[in-house]
């Protein structure tokens, strides 16, 4: 053989091998070093269900821990109705469970879960994330048709259900059209308006109010005493502090309550703050009433169990209430609910403590969260189906939930020293003290570039 025939026999070689090392790099999902793998079973195995119940176990297969914040999980279905995701139970925490629906050319959509911290050591699996979802009108489905889908009820490795590792397909076949999981968010990141307001107004007659986009309320209604009135005339701003004065002599027609609201249903996801003084003893007369001091944001209900409602509240009770003895302070996110018969669709976390006296309260709304600030300090993380899906109102009121019959009038005092939104920002509770005292010291005492949805 000679040196030439040799050298094209090598060159063929190399190329051959070249082009097969080619073509597995291109059929691998994953680097060996990386290798996952999903296992799935279901707990609610029929062909129709009011809510499908996918059981999922994720595998590192491979040499080197994954942070499961690059990791994405998806579930194909069938069909263009609009579903919640919700946690029932993880191992790794459904703190840090996320999930989303992405809709698909034609008649198919799959939901993608994520996670937002923790790592998936080599040899290791996450153990049980036993997720569910259902129909946003709560009517029951067929899953059966659901790519995804399985009828069993052991774990098994699934190859239906995807699995991506920094944006790379890592495992499964998935099905329809498959957007670069890379792709950003539909909402852009950092803010894209901001509303702040200080209060500086002459009384609740102030045409600035309506001007800036603010309702002092009179109309009649819940929440609260049956029969009470919603006093504009209650309503003050002595130094720049919003001051709501409820008050009542222990009968509904004695009983006024104070609510002020923006006009505008346009505040969603974002971040929420505001500086608020809870009192637990009334400023004149007797204490001992029920009284509910807040700073929230709302969506009206169109109708019973309305899927499109949201609630996010910070609800402070100084003598307890709902069964509740003594002081309590409640962060409640709100998936909907029924007013006759009585049935509340919602998850709360509270503390029991006295919270008088002037606190920083703030709500972060992003990326399937919602945490609760109060003081800097983490109150609560909500998430899943209580994650609002509609714009809101911002909403400061003060209102009784029962009437303890006294003697004589004792009033109740709630003030509000500023209110703080960014949309489409995440900003740190530290962070927002440090603006408001940037627009404070250039003389800013409103601004709202928050645009309508």
């Amino acid at each position: 053989m000679s040196r030439n025939f040799g050298k094209l026999l090598l060159s063929l070689s190399l190329t051959l091998l070249l082009a097969a090392v080619g073509a597995l790099a291109v059929v691998a999902p994953a680097s060996a070093d990386q290798a996952v793998r999903l296992q799935y079973r279901t707990s609610a195995p029929g062909a129709t269900t009011a809510q499908a119940e996918p059981w999922l176990r994720l595998f590192n297969d491979g040499t080197t821990t994954i942070p499961l914040n690059q990791v994405k999980i998806r579930y194909y279905l069938t069909g263009t109705e609009t579903y919640r995701f919700a946690c029932s139970w993880a191992v790794v925490s459904c703190s840090t469970v996320t999930g989303t629906f992405v809709r698909q050319e034609g008649s198919g959509q799959y939901l993608e879960v994520g996670f937002t911290s923790g790592s998936l050591a080599p040899g290791r699996n996450t153990s049980d994330l036993q997720l569910r979802f259902y129909r946003a009108d709560w009517q029951t489905f067929t899953q059966s048709d659901d790519y995804s889908y399985g009828p069993q009820t052991a774990y098994s490795d699934w190859e239906k259900i995807t699995v991506y590792v920094g944006g790379e397909l890592a495992w499964g076949e998935p099905t329809g059209s498959d957007p670069d999981p890379t792709d950003p968010p539909t909402n852009p990141p950092g803010g894209s308006g901001v509303l702040f307001d200080d209060f500086s107004y002459a009384g609740p007659a102030d045409p600035l109010l309506s001007q800036r986009g603010w309702t002092v309320r009179s109309s009649s209604g819940g929440p609260g005493v049956p029969g009470a009135t919603w006093s504009p005339s209650a309503v003050s701003f002595p130094g720049g502090l919003l001051t709501l004065d409820s008050s009542t002599n222990g009968t509904a027609a004695g009983t006024v309550q104070t609510e002020l609201s923006t006009a505008a249903r346009k505040f969603h996801e974002g971040t929420y703050a505001a500086r608020v003084r809870f009192s637990d003893a009334p400023t004149s007369g007797p204490d001992g009433e029920h009284v509910v001091q807040t700073f929230f944001t709302i969506t009206p209900l169109a109708f019973n169990l309305d899927p499109n409602y949201g609630e996010l509240d910070f609800e402070y009770l100084p003598n307890g209430g709902w069964g509740e003895p003594s002081t309590i302070l409640y962060a409640t996110s709100w998936e909907t609910y029924q007013g006759d018969p009585w049935q509340a669709v919602n998850t709360h976390t509270a503390e029991r403590a006295s919270f008088a006296g002037w606190h920083d309260l703030a709500i972060q709304i992003s990326g399937g969260r919602i945490k609760y600030y109060v003081d800097g300090r983490l109150f609560a993380d909500h998430g899943d189906m209580y994650y609002p899906e509609t714009p809101m109102w911002i909403m400061f009121n003060q209102w009784f939930i029962d009437l303890q019959g006294a003697t004589g009038t004792r009033t109740y005092r709630q003030q509000v020293d500023y209110v703080y939104h960014s949309k489409n920002e995440v900003v740190a509770p530290a962070d927002v003290l440090s603006r408001v005292a940037a627009l404070r010291a250039a003389g800013t005492s409103f601004t709202d570039t928050v645009p309508s949805p």
